[in-house]
């Protein structure tokens, strides 16, 4: 086989280019750091540090998610520390206003306090974030959720409407995930279950429109069998009436104090003649017992008995005639709580009240506020558990964060050692490429003639 001067020339020149692009690529990729350059440098390879590095991006707009949520919640959580604050005051207040040797002038200036902190929590029902956002709104988030409205006759003090809504705005902080990032004003100051939170208890009066006569005073009660207590609602005739509940109505013979028990969920009698449906027995009345809600309807019609599960328990002597009531809980704002018991505390004693019944109202409110304070607790537990689980879920993402950096790393990072030891090596091919090159074309006949 002959070779010609030509092919010589351009098989050494090919052999140069191909080891000075070699050594070329080798210095490129020592000073990016980087073993691919390019993704026809390894297509494989490169297909799979796409999808790493797209999954590495979402996953840091979750972390992302993640950190917003977690300041929104624990702006929440500090609005609700203060709320609990504010609340406790007004207990506080509440209690020294219980004593009976303030005169009415001292109830009157704890009541201009508790207005101030009615002021205070509405305050906190309107909170804002930093955007501008309302934090108890629902869904509105431009929409102040709570506002005065002017007292309607003959009502004398204004009430607090609600124009939020109970929505939840959730936002995706992992991939399987959505979290609620506000509280639904309704649920935290609005649908508030009174009394103990199954029913509540108050004086009923002595029949002739004045309040109770005696000193009973009946206290919050208590379900002591939660099953049986439903099960006595959903049976007892107390769903879709406008007068709801027991009532436990006093009287005396011979000296004798004691107690029946009355439905007064039926619609109230045409007639004041008609008395309202018996279901106990005449019972005999001792101060401080626990009156068991165990009702039977009476003769003409067929005996039923019903165990609420239930009790409540009357201190004091009430008087014949006195009567006391026992009703289903029903939603009450907190505000409604509040304004209740700063007109209860502008008003003078003796003025309609008399201490018994300012004691037994006072009683009432203040088991209202205790609901109110429960519910806020068990809100910021809840918001409690959603930032525990952010916590978890940015350690989650840090964690991955690592690992994506990780394989991105094996994946496209250099090995310098080798690469710089490549790069001497492919010097030297080159320097001998180089030298041969220069005595393969020094040959020729024409030296040797």
């Amino acid at each position: 086989m002959r070779i010609s001067t030509n092919q010589m020339y351009d098989a050494g020149v090919r052999s140069i280019e191909r080891n000075q692009d070699l050594l070329t690529t080798l210095q490129n990729q020592i000073s990016s750091n980087r073993r691919m350059l390019s993704a026809a440098d390894d297509p494989v390879a490169a297909a799979r540090s796409l999808t790493i590095t797209q999954t590495k991006a979402v996953g840091n707009q979750y972390a992302k998610n993640q950190g917003n949520a977690s300041d929104r919640l624990s702006l929440i959580d500090s609005q609700l520390t203060s709320l609990t604050e504010s609340l406790r005051s007004v207990r506080d207040r509440v209690v020294q206003a219980g004593n009976t040797i303030l005169q009415d002038s001292d109830r009157q200036a704890i009541a201009t306090e508790l207005a101030a902190r009615f002021e205070e929590v509405l305050g906190i029902a309107n909170g804002r974030d930093a955007g501008g956002d309302d934090l108890f709104s629902g869904y509105q988030g431009a929409t102040s959720p709570f506002a005065r409205s002017a007292a309607v006759p003959p009502a004398t003090t204004s009430s607090v409407s609600y124009s939020g809504d109970d929505g939840q705005r959730l936002l995706q902080v992992s991939s399987s995930q959505q979290m609620a990032i506000n509280v639904a004003g309704s649920d935290l100051f609005m649908n508030i279950r009174d009394g103990n939170g199954s029913f509540a208890t108050s004086a009923a009066g002595n029949g002739s429109g004045s309040p109770n006569q005696g000193s009973g005073v009946i206290d919050a009660g208590s379900v002591l069998d939660p099953q049986k207590w439903q099960s006595a609602v959903n049976a007892f005739p107390w769903q879709g009436t406008s007068n709801l509940g027991l009532q436990i109505q006093f009287s005396s013979v011979a000296g004798v104090s004691s107690y029946q028990l009355f439905d007064v969920s039926s619609p109230p009698p045409p007639s004041a003649a008609l008395p309202a449906l018996a279901v106990s027995a005449v019972l005999p009345f001792t101060p401080g017992q626990a009156i068991s809600l165990l009702t039977t309807t009476q003769p003409p019609a067929a005996p039923v008995t019903t165990d609420f599960g239930a009790q409540v328990v009357i201190t004091g002597s009430p008087a014949a005639g006195d009567s006391f009531t026992v009703k289903p809980s029903a939603n009450k704002s907190v505000f409604e709580t509040m304004q209740g018991l700063i007109d209860l505390l502008r008003s003078p004693l003796g003025s309609g009240t008399s201490t018994t019944d300012f004691s037994s109202q006072l009683q009432g409110h203040l088991g209202n506020l205790d609901q109110a304070l429960a519910n806020v607790s068990r809100v910021q537990s809840t918001v409690g558990a959603r930032l525990n689980e952010l916590d978890s879920l940015s350690s989650t993402s840090s964690s991955l964060d690592v690992q994506y950096q990780q394989s991105l790393s094996n994946i496209q990072d250099l090995d310098i050692v080798q690469a710089l030891s490549d790069f001497t090596r492919q010097q030297v091919t080159l320097e001998a490429a180089q030298k041969s090159f220069v005595q393969v074309t020094g040959l020729s006949l024409f030296k040797y003639l």
